[in-house]
């Protein structure tokens, strides 16, 4: 853990941060943050709670003359995206992460840094541990396995929570204010295959795409970045016939959330002419890409032990279908402008051992939207003969431009810098939607501090934005608007305070 990063200030936020980031937090695998976070409220003799999912709720009184506040649920996911580089040597299950400050940002050393959700986390954990920090009544709300699938959300118990206001603290941009976010739900296409063995005199090459930057498939996914996978398609895409080329195995992608930043790939040929059309498809790639992907590595080299290979047949159905299947930003909203309304990512593709495999994540404003583009991905796979599947369906957040905490907050922003904030629906998903669906009567909006490159290996949060942030969630917290403005009506018709 780093001493440098710890003594940057706000320095409660900070070593709350590095505290956390010393946790090995893998989606699906948050027993150890959990119980992390179940010993930190205990010790501050605060009400802690967990669910039968393994949500943690940990529970803070108003300070004096808050106590007619509403309650306020403080959010943020305790796992994290697990992404390194290729020659980076890390255990994410074992290590904590190294962070160190490069210039005025604090990044990683080869892996994803955490700051996606762990700067909302270590915030609450700030508010929650300070002496100082005048509050409303809190709930904080600590949630597991967002990356892959937003289960913790999904499975949150129903009557766990009172609270009238819930503070997303996931945004990634220190001028904006989230009200609303995209719904999303896998797509996962098999087709098993029977594997030949090798042609007599076949030359053998190893293939690597890799040096790209990757990325958010919510949030980046019109920057126009490459994807892996669909590079490595395009170099070796109809070449059977001219050149005999089969296919040993790819792997490309690793997280379903994230655009692939690497593909691997191993292939036989009968002609070393191929390296002629290797290298003729590789500088054009390079060529289209070399403003966004500046670092872009594409290589060939011989190697040996290849001893199957794909039936050609499957081969050419395979290939076909990933180059026709759509990547990227489907359509831009006509509601709000520069949204992204409906996207896809082919996030992970696989061809080994007699099993094809694909996953994608289609992500939209729009329910129908979403399972239009849905459909629109299964189509190319399902021609082939795959099996399609569709998993972890979660709904979008609606905007509420006339929500109470939005007026409050933007107020607030306002009087302490002086400018208005970009009040704005995303395109990455939150659990606001999801959470929404279980609380409806819950004011929701999310912020949070600079982030980029979330879900890669080049993850950074900004220092300053930091420090904005902090300041920020604290004269929101002091100036949250009382119980009173908030009312719902009971299954009997009466109305109560929502808290």
């Amino acid at each position: 853990m780093s001493k440098e990063v710890r003594d940057l200030e706000p320095s409660v936020v900070w070593n709350h941060f590095e505290d956390l980031n010393a946790v090995p937090r893998p989606s699906k695998k948050e027993g150890r943050v959990i119980s992390f976070m179940k010993s930190f409220g205990n010790a501050l003799g605060l009400e802690t709670l967990q669910d039968k999912i393994g949500n943690v709720i940990i529970k803070k009184p108003a300070t004096s003359g808050l106590e007619d506040r509403a309650t306020v649920i403080l959010q943020a996911h305790l796992d994290m995206v697990h992404q390194k580089n290729s020659d980076t040597e890390f255990d994410f299950e074992q290590q904590g992460i190294n962070s160190y400050i490069n210039g005025d940002w604090v990044t990683a050393d080869g892996t994803t840094l955490g700051a996606d959700n762990g700067m909302g986390v270590a915030a609450i954990m700030a508010v929650l541990s300070s002496e100082e920090v005048q509050n409303p009544p809190i709930e904080a709300l600590f949630t597991v396995d967002e990356e892959t699938g937003m289960t913790g959300a999904l499975e949150l118990d129903k009557d766990i929570l009172s609270g009238s206001i819930l503070l997303n603290l996931d945004t990634e941009e220190d001028d904006e204010l989230s009200i609303g976010c995209a719904g999303g739900v896998d797509t996962v296409a098999k087709l098993k295959y029977k594997e030949e063995s090798l042609p007599d005199q076949a030359l053998q090459y190893a293939i690597s795409v890799k040096g790209l930057k990757g990325g958010h498939s919510g949030m980046e996914i019109h920057l126009g970045r490459g994807n892996a996978n669909k590079i490595m398609n395009r170099l070796i895409w109809n070449c059977e016939d001219s050149f005999g080329l089969k296919v040993n195995s790819i792997e490309g992608g690793s997280l379903r959330n994230a655009i692939p930043r690497e593909s691997f790939g191993k292939i036989i040929v009968n002609s070393d002419d191929f390296l002629t059309e290797f290298s003729r498809r590789k500088e054009e790639i390079e060529e289209e890409l070399k403003h966004t992907e500046p670092e872009l590595e594409i290589s060939i080299r011989e190697t040996s032990g290849i001893d199957k290979v794909i039936p050609k047949d499957i081969q050419k159905k395979v290939l076909e279908a990933i180059y026709s299947v759509h990547n990227g930003v489907y359509r831009m909203s006509s509601i709000m402008t520069d949204l992204v309304e409906t996207s896809s990512s082919l996030a992970i593709v696989s061809i080994k051992n007699g099993l094809f495999q694909a996953e994608s994540l289609q992500r939209s404003s729009f329910e129908s939207s979403k399972w239009d583009i849905a459909a629109t991905i299964a189509g190319p796979f399902r021609l082939i003969g795959c099996e399609v599947s569709h998993h972890g369906s979660y709904p979008g957040w609606a905007p509420n431009t006339e929500s109470v905490i939005l007026n409050c907050v933007k107020e607030q922003y306002n009087i302490m810098f002086g400018e208005e904030p970009r009040v704005l629906a995303g395109h990455g998903g939150l659990e606001c939607g999801i959470i929404g669906e279980r609380y409806p009567d819950l004011d929701m909006i999310s912020f949070g501090p600079t982030i980029k490159n979330p879900h890669s290996p080049d993850e950074k949060v900004n220092i300053a934005s930091v420090g904005k942030f902090w300041n920020f969630l604290k004269a929101i917290l002091i100036n949250s608007p009382k119980s009173s403005l908030y009312v719902r009506t009971c299954k009997q018709g009466s109305s109560e305070l929502c808290c």
